[in-house]
């Protein structure tokens, strides 16, 4: 089934597994054997469960054989994890930054699902009625761990063991694979090695033994060890079937059957009993202590730190010593213990370890490595710290001597004694456990030493044999003083400096809470993982900034730009979660797929284009910081491997809907079957929704965490505008009608609100907000103040409403009032008009339902835009048509005097109050006429042809079949430009609602096809615009909801972009402009016709101002610098080399020859001085004859 597998990458992916170097070249690739073993694994324990699933043989033998598997695989992968974390990543990071603390975090979240497993795997305990379907969800939760694990791997094996190969030779890379090895205890050791080669074929193996000889060091007992763990249970290990894993606690019980049995040998009585070994290891945890101690304060006393380092180092080994004895005693004897006296418990302030004993310590010695303090006062502290932690662990050494040995020395044979001694050994990892030997062995004296050494002769059927050879020859090194103090010190630091050290504080908090909440037999041996904590306490390189940002925190920071990512998360987080409910109830409702494909066919495109913003747009602009590379590169991938989760859903869904289309027509034997199938498709749709959901979570999760929190740190806010206007820039209109509604449906209020905002300041230099108003009855819900540019303000006011407010009686004749209109030009209406109850219905919208649309301030603009039709007003007060032309040249005089108005808007309104009675005339001749009904006669009520033989409907200017219904003139023409060229003034497109098809000639409402029964929906043109009430059959167009205009092309994103900044759709060929603000709102220096509605091409400059094309090539016959600014126009270098030539034979007469004349250059803006001459005038700083004398 789908939600299992893990995707594979497209083939132009460079993946190391496909053709990888060999092993003995790089050994790094061994931990690519292990991602092979842990895919084999995942995939057929998932098989078994599915299998039983669908079986419903899920008994409880095959709970408890999942239970051992799992725990088995959570303490491989976490141990594999936690080596990643402390030893390679941390390497990694040395050369390449920014790459590890991505899958650190990955780490985190897989441990989680971890948890879940063994949440369901407890629930199947209890046997009731609700069996299978608790069954159910541990398959699917077994397919999101798969399906995670698989993902995570297969990143690593793309991005990060490449850097390793690359920045690391053969020798780097042995010596962490050793050190990777070292950190994983040896009782799991024995079981991962064979368990990794058992999934690997013959050629493999024999790699894997050659690369484990080359990485071991040349110690020949220790490589025979590691190659004899490679061999162990090949057989029992058959590919494909799983690792049988045998835990401790089965072993325990077959030996306390054999107890009774069994006598101590007379041989063994002359030596120690195996458990008195264990005073010889309590003397020496205390001596090294209290000479530890001694040390400390002699250097406190003789302020002499020079030995301070290496002292720190023993006290890093003794507490992990301390540690995993304690750890030891937990889980290996107080369990055997409960075998033989089932009323024994060690009370709580008893146990022998505790995180409050070594929390202290280990925080103290961590800030000597920070040099967080004082080296004096750190001295001081950790006396008085250590010198407590001997008083408790001297204590609790007293209570093992008195109450728990006494126990076991009087219940248990020799052969147990000695398995309990070497099961603890097994605890320790193989690094720390050669230390901890040769440590031990130098504090024994000869008898003792001979005796541990019987005692290892003894144990040989119950340890392997070269281990306990390894063993013996570790203690004769020891015993024997070979390993010296530098070297043992030596030994110690390559362990604690590499690793930072074995064990955590949390790993102690975390070993006590689940000894204590869960049986030994449920957390397998409960051994310390390495990953908790460390990473954050001990390992600085790795931190990152996890503070508090999200969709939460805009109550209480200030929305930035860059929070519309967490605004999109949610809402893709909600999303997912109803796809996933969705999904899981389709098998008892089959209605609810089309419900289903509606909502995942939309997440499906709007999260290709999240994707793909981010990885063309946010993550080059972060990439780009200096110290922020490769850290957004993890992500790329997720990307990618997610598109291919979203195809296989929609396979799935394409098979699911063929069902459906095909079922009607099945009998009954195979509607029987065709259900059982469908049944089956919807498990498998509900087991990668639940995939794609935790990884899209957890991507999103990770996201969040690590990257937008140095979006806030390292761009400011203009900055993020500019990397959200690139993005929005990129986005269709019809994405956007798509994408707003659908996450404002997601949204709280105040997010809303906030989200709105953050649109209108990213776009606040385009007409979005009036492209949002215009197709959006949403746009009403949202109370958001308009953005206003205090260097530009642009008019926002209906000039009809301003020509209203000046013209009014009151205003004229009460001369004495001083201010005469408010700042924002709004006037109450029905001083002068009225609004006739019986207005047309524009687009749809009723004329309350568009005032709903806008705020208070812009009503009476929808009021006159749309609906309103303008009767004069009865009474006193005057029409603005019965004014004479003294009123109206007054009303302007008053407004020129008026100072609170820049010039720009005292412009406007002079230019309105001189049209203001052509204004009323129209609209008062559109408010009583009535609209043509489909009989009557209408001037230009005939088709019109583009074509000379009338074969094709249009004109000159589009292809279509309608001709559009001009209110202001009441005739038809065929497009607005064809109004225009002929009329003595402009029509507005917002006033055309009516349109005729030139097919049955008949004028009805506008839409994309004609209404009459006779014309069958016959298409008025293959594109069709509703705001611009533009058809075209001919070419490519699109809407451009910033500039809101219809523009030729093929869309944002496609062929085109728009510069929110310069408010103009640009090429996406064009790499790099020169941006100038609304730079197209301006009008052609040549021919003086605005830019911004102008059909003409149009040229942009080196110098970011904008003519004409046409008029470009007019103009640059005769002048090669701007008209605006006179920079020249392009290279001008041959033309300035050719002027160079011609004053190289000019001769200048002898009295002006030494004279210079101060110029300006156009070109660098510099002063300068230039050699004198009657016209060319060369810049010495660029060569540029662009010049003009000062």
């Amino acid at each position: 089934m789908g939600g299992g597998e893990s995707p594979k990458c497209g083939s132009n992916r460079e993946e190391v597994v496909a053709a990888p170097p060999s092993l003995a070249n790089a050994p790094i690739l061994l931990l690519v054997c292990f991602h092979k073993a842990l895919r084999t694994e995942l995939a057929e324990v998932r098989r078994l469960s599915l299998s039983a699933l669908e079986s419903g043989s899920h008994d409880h033998d095959l709970i408890l054989d999942l239970r051992r598997r799992f725990e088995f695989l959570k303490l491989a992968y976490k141990y594999h994890c936690s080596a990643e974390d402390e030893v390679i990543f941390l390497a990694l990071n040395v050369h390449i930054k920014n790459v590890a603390c991505t899958y650190s975090l990955e780490h985190k979240s897989i441990d989680d699902l971890f948890d879940s497993i063994f949440h369901y795997l407890d629930k199947l305990v209890v046997d009731d009625e609700t069996l299978s379907k608790r069954f159910q969800e541990l398959v699917l939760c077994i397919s999101t761990i798969q399906a995670a694990i698989c993902q995570h791997m297969l990143k690593e094996e793309e991005q990060v063991f490449p850097l390793l190969v690359q920045q690391f030779s053969s020798k780097e890379q042995s010596l962490l694979i050793w050190q990777f090895i070292c950190s994983i205890p040896v009782v799991l050791l024995e079981d991962v090695l064979p368990w990794m080669t058992s999934f690997l074929s013959q050629e493999e193996q024999i790699d894997v033994v050659h690369c484990l000889k080359q990485i071991t060091p040349d110690e020949k007992l220790l490589q025979e060890v590691i190659i004899s763990w490679v061999g162990e249970r090949k057989a029992s290990t058959p590919n494909g079937q799983g690792f049988q894993y045998h835990g401790r606690t089965s072993i325990l019980k077959a030996l306390l059957k054999q107890n009774s049995s069994k006598s101590c040998s007379g041989e063994s009585l002359k030596h120690l009993n195996p458990i008195d070994g264990l005073h010889l290891w309590h003397h020496a945890i205390r001596k090294d202590l209290k000479e530890l101690l001694k040390d400390l304060y002699q250097i406190g006393s003789e302020n002499s730190f020079s030995n301070l380092g290496s002292i720190i180092l023993q006290l890093k080994f003794l507490a992990d010593v301390v540690i995993f004895y304690g750890n030891a005693l937990e889980e290996i004897f107080y369990p055997a213990i409960n075998e033989i006296a089932p009323g024994f418990v060690v009370p709580s302030y008893e146990r022998f370890i505790h995180v409050c004993h070594v929390e202290g310590l280990q925080l103290l010695l961590h800030s000597y490595a920070q040099n967080e303090i004082p080296l004096a006062k750190f001295v001081e502290k950790l006396c008085r710290e250590l010198e407590s932690f001997v008083k408790g662990i001297s204590k609790h050494l007293v209570y093992q001597e008195t109450e728990v040995f006494p126990i076991i020395t009087k219940n248990w044979n020799y052969e147990i004694q000695q398995w309990l001694l070497y099961a603890s050994l097994h605890t320790l990892p193989l690094g720390l456990l050669k230390c901890v030997v040769t440590w031990f062995s130098s504090h024994l004296c000869e008898e003792a030493s001979k005796s541990v050494l019987h005692s290892i002769k003894q144990a040989t059927p119950l340890i392997d044999n070269s281990f306990a050879s390894l063993l013996k020859e570790w203690i004769r090194i020891g015993y024997s003083g070979k390993t010296s103090v530098d070297k043992f010190q030596s030994e110690l630091n390559e362990i604690f400096n590499n690793r930072c050290s074995f064990s955590s504080i949390e790993n102690v908090h975390n070993a006590n809470k689940c000894s204590s909440n869960s049986s030994s037999s449920s957390s397998g041996f409960n051994l310390h993982n390495l990953l908790p904590g460390k990473l954050k306490i001990l390992s600085p390189s790795l931190e990152f900034s996890v503070e508090k940002t999200g969709p939460n925190s805009v109550g209480n920071l200030e929305p930035q730009p860059i929070d519309q990512f967490f605004f999109f998360h949610k809402a893709l987080k909600k999303d997912l979660e109803c796809l996933v409910l969705v999904s899981a109830k389709m098998a008892e409702n089959n209605g609810l797929f089309t419900d289903f494909c509606r909502r995942f066919r939309l997440l499906q495109f709007l999260y290709h284009i999240h994707s793909d913003a981010e990885d063309e747009i946010a993550f080059p602009a972060l990439e780009a910081k200096g110290k922020l590379q490769n850290i957004s590169h993890s992500y790329a991938i997720d990307h990618k491997l997610e598109v291919e989760y979203f195809t296989k859903t929609s396979i799935i869904l394409e098979k699911m809907s063929e069902f459906n289309d095909s079922v009607h027509s099945l009998n009954k034997k195979k509607m029987e079957q065709s259900k059982m199938n469908f049944s089956r498709m919807c498990l498998e749709l509900h087991e990668i929704c639940k995939s794609m959901q935790n990884m899209l979570c957890d991507h999103i999760h990770r996201e969040e965490l690590e990257l937008w929190p140095i979006f806030r740190e390292c761009f400011s806010i203009e900055e993020q505008d500019k990397i959200v206007g690139c993005m929005l820039g990129r986005t269709k209109a019809e994405i956007l009608q798509q994408m707003i509604p659908w996450l404002m449906a997601y949204l709280a209020p105040e997010e809303q609100d906030a989200m709105m905002s953050l649109l209108k300041k990213a776009t606040k230099n385009t007409m979005f907000d009036e492209w949002l108003g215009e197709w959006w009855e949403g746009m009403k819900s949202y109370n958001v103040g308009k953005v206003v540019d205090d260097l530009n303000p642009k008019l926002t006011v209906d000039p009809f409403e301003i020509a209203a407010n000046y013209l009014s009686k009151e205003s004229f004749h009460d001369r004495k009032r001083e201010n005469l209109h408010e700042e924002n030009f709004e006037v109450d209406i029905s001083r002068d008009f009225k609004v006739d109850d019986k207005a047309e219905i524009i687009d749809g919208h009723e004329c309350a339902e568009c005032i709903k649309l806008f705020s208070d301030g812009e009503k009476k603009r929808c009021n006159e835009r749309d609906d309103v039709k303008v009767n004069q007003k009865t009474g006193d007060q005057e029409h603005p048509t019965a004014l004479s032309q003294e009123d109206l040249e007054d009303a302007i005089r008053k407004v020129s005097r008026d100072s609170s108005l820049d010039p720009q808007k005292k412009s406007h309104i002079i230019q309105n109050l001189l049209m203001s009675r052509w204004i009323v005339t129209q609209k008062k001749l559109n408010a009583e006429d009535n609209v043509t009904s489909s009989r009557e006669e209408v001037p230009g009520q005939h088709p019109s042809y583009r074509d000379p033989l009338k074969q094709c409907f249009g004109c000159t200017h589009y292809k279509r079949n309608c001709k559009l219904l001009a209110a202001c003139c009441n005739q038809l023409y065929t497009c607005i430009r064809c109004h225009d060229d002929v009329a003595d003034h402009s029509i507005d497109r917002k006033y055309i609602t009516k349109m005729m098809c030139m097919f049955c000639l008949i004028v009805q409402p506008i839409a994309p096809t004609c209404a009459t029964v006779s014309c069958n929906n016959f298409p008025m043109a293959k594109y069709y615009c509703r705001i611009c009430k533009l058809f075209d059959d001919d070419r490519e167009i699109y809407h451009c909801p910033y500039c809101n205009l219809c523009r030729v092309g093929k869309g944002l994103g496609i062929d085109y972009f728009h510069c929110m900044n310069c408010n103009a759709c640009m090429s996406c060929s064009i790499s790099v402009h020169t941006c100038r603000e609304r730079c197209l709102e301006d009008n052609c220096p040549i021919c003086h016709e605005y830019i911004f509605t102008s059909s003409l091409p149009v040229k942009a400059l080196a110098c970011g101002h904008l003519m004409h094309s046409t008029c470009f090539q007019d103009y640059t016959c005769t002048h090669y610098t701007c008209p605006i600014c006179s920079k020249s126009l392009g290279d001008m270098q041959v033309y300035f080399g050719m002027l160079d030539a011609l004053l190289a034979e000019e001769k200048i007469p002898d009295e002006y020859a030494s004279q210079t004349q101060v110029i300006l250059c156009n070109d660098c803006e510099k002063k300068g001085a230039s050699p004198f001459h009657w016209l060319y005038h060369k810049c010495a700083n660029c060569g540029s004859y662009n010049t003009r004398l000062l």
